[in-house]
């Protein structure tokens, strides 16, 4: 089941005024489900004018009273997830069982903004006089605009939409044009839970006029974006010209080490589980694998053994493990980088080619023997593509994970207390997770550093991001 394509402005749903759309294709089949209207001008002067006058509203309602409004929502996405990763799957690709998993994991970041918005706490400063009293306060930065990816439809846009509502902030949210489903469901949730009609807002349309339009605009005052590098450091660089807060969460490329002395075992299970996921579109992903010469042999042989046995099919089935990749422009790049290596003289362990003509299938894919100018380990890859490079030394390897411009994530599995605490503190990168899994928890903050980004989504920091600092300073009569 699919859902009706429209806008979201000032509290109804609408198909805009310009007639113009875009076929939504399911990645799988190549079919189309969907024509997706695209915003005007026109289109979003009335957003914009809604998100001041939701400002003016939302900011001016208390935190209890946000509070309460965001549980609602958190409990409506419960009740509709499985609409939401229905979707999901249709649009983006990802088998079901992970967009189940996602839609779910909407609930707790409201959940945890909704607690965390009552707690944005301001201070008292002692005075150097007694008839002074000197007050910090914190207070919402204003109408925000969001950009948001197609590889995490809901997960990126509830971080934003959450984080701004409870702060006290209208936002004008721009979804992701290939993937719209989820995020239509999403804000529906909003919608029925009561949120005031002018403090969230939800446009598609061609993003290079959308995000001009509305970083330009003065009645935004924060941007928040997630996608590439590349787009990251052309809305940075507007917003910097109009003096607009901003958070950039963009690209990575993630190192993964295994010590001599891993579990190796655990470590290739996780390397399979967190590079194959959402077929490697993501992020965060680990996509360059250092793994000691001493246990090399053995992680590349059970690593491979892993991607193997990989099911990739429709997201629908049952069986499938890893979707499609969700459009042909990531199909025709990675196809490129494993061409590159190939050429390079790189090994290829196992895949390295696409599944069947219809729909973007492409078997898991591991490589080997890759020289430093490879560009698949310069750029982002953001698909099932996995090389694994030898190391011997700690320093060396440290060296060769931050060189870099991308600080994003980096992934570390030893047994030593000493070498996991070196290179928590060594590895150049805003998240660093050693001997597991820990990142994106709704508690804990998601951001990068680098060329990967400045602010960060998620834990108190999360909330931050949409708040100002006020200092009073009051004497008495």
């Amino acid at each position: 089941m699919y859902t009706d394509l429209l806008f979201y402005i000032d509290g109804q749903w609408t198909a805009g005024g310009s007639g113009n759309t875009a076929a939504v294709l399911n990645p799988s089949t190549e079919k189309a489900l969907g024509q997706l209207p695209l915003a005007s001008s026109d289109d979003l002067d009335t957003a914009l004018a809604a998100a001041a006058s939701g400002f003016e509203t939302w900011s001016a309602t208390s935190a209890f009273d946000r509070s309460g409004i965001l549980r609602r929502v958190a409990a409506l996405v419960r009740e509709r997830h499985a609409l939401m990763a229905e979707c999901m799957t249709l649009d983006q690709g990802k088998p079901l069982a992970e967009s189940t998993m996602e839609a779910k994991s909407a609930a707790d970041h409201i959940e945890w903004y909704a607690e965390e918005g009552r707690r944005a706490y301001g201070r008292i400063v002692p005075s150097r006089h007694a008839a002074v009293r000197q007050l910090v306060v914190r207070e919402p930065v204003g109408p925000v605009a969001a950009f948001t990816p197609w590889n995490f439809p809901i997960n990126q846009a509830v971080r934003k939409i959450a984080g701004a509502l409870a702060a006290g902030c209208s936002i004008i949210i721009k979804g992701p044009e290939e993937a719209p489903g989820a995020v239509i469901e999403l804000v529906r949730c909003f919608h029925d839970a009561g949120v005031p009609k002018g403090v969230l807002n939800l446009v598609f349309g061609n993003p290079a006029h959308v995000s001009d339009y509305l970083i330009r605009s003065p009645v935004i005052r924060k941007v928040s974006f997630t996608g590439s590098t590349a787009v990251g450091r052309q809305l940075g660089a507007l917003a910097a010209t109009h003096l607009k807060l901003t958070t950039m969460e963009l690209g990575g490329h993630a190192p993964f080490i295994v010590c001599a002395d891993a579990d190796v075992e655990a470590a290739a299970a996780l390397a399979c589980a967190l590079k194959f996921r959402n077929a490697g579109q993501v992020c965060a992903s680990p996509s360059r694998f250092y793994v000691h010469d001493d246990v090399f042999d053995l992680f590349a042989r059970r690593f491979t053994e892993l991607a193997v046995q990989l099911k990739v099919g429709d997201g629908f089935d049952p069986s499938s493990q890893m979707g499609p990749l969700a459009n042909a422009r990531r199909l025709m790049m990675v196809q490129e980088l494993i061409a590159d290596a190939r050429d390079l003289g790189a090994t290829v362990l196992t895949g390295g080619n696409r599944i069947g003509g219809t729909g973007h299938f492409f078997e898991p894919t591991l490589l080997t023997d890759l020289p430093k100018q490879a560009r698949l380990l310069n750029e982002e890859p953001f698909g099932p593509v996995a090389p694994l490079l030898r190391f011997n030394d700690l320093d060396s390897v440290i060296a060769q994970a931050n060189s870099l411009e991308y600080g994003l994530a980096a992934f570390a599995f030893t047994r030593s207390l000493k070498t996991a605490t070196e290179l928590g503190n060594r590895l150049q990168a805003g998240m660093v997770s050693i001997n597991h899994f820990g990142l994106a928890l709704p508690e804990t903050p998601f951001g990068g550093i680098k060329a990967s980004g400045h602010g960060s989504e998620g834990g108190t920091e999360g909330l931050d991001a949409y708040l100002t600092t006020k200092f009073i300073s009051q004497a008495g009569l």
